[in-house]
């Protein structure tokens, strides 16, 4: 898991191709963005896009392990604050749904050993070696899921 502001993204967006474009787009349409409609935003195809948020934040404990084999997820944070858990991979031992076919998404009930919290303008780039637990907190959070194929 990588953790930055997209005022500091220069340096993480050598790691892969796609995140200068992605970067490059938040920046330039933060305001459209903020004010927009959840919904999907196509960059290029189904190897870059951005999935735009508006979730209640809930309890740590409320909030299942997630993992994906596919897709890095850039996790951007618009308004409120997150809180995100993280477990080590080797470590997962309650899986609660496996993938599905044709889905990236699997579950598992065991509890983070570390939290980050994002402020508006951070983000987490979280691969997919990192089980993470997402949408921890109170309150609304606004948020950009960028899916980014491996």
């Amino acid at each position: 898991m990588i953790l930055s502001s997209l005022d500091d993204s220069k340096r993480v967006e050598t790691f892969h191709p796609a995140f200068t474009k992605l970067f490059d787009h938040v920046r330039a349409h933060w305001q459209e963005l903020l004010s927009a409609e959840d919904g999907r935003v196509e960059l290029d195809g189904d190897r870059l896009f951005i999935n735009k948020m508006t979730a209640d934040g809930e309890p740590a404990e409320r909030r299942p392990l997630e993992l994906h084999r596919e897709y890095i997820d850039v996790h951007i944070l618009l308004e409120g604050r997150e809180r995100i858990g993280w477990k080590a991979l080797k470590s997962l031992m309650r899986q609660t749904q496996d993938f599905a076919p044709g889905g990236d998404i699997a579950f598992y009930a065991d509890t983070p050993t570390a939290f980050v919290d994002l402020l508006p303008g951070q983000f987490a780039v979280i691969y997919p070696e990192d089980p993470h637990a997402p949408l921890i907190g109170s309150g609304k959070i606004k948020k950009l899921i960028a899916k980014i194929k491996l």
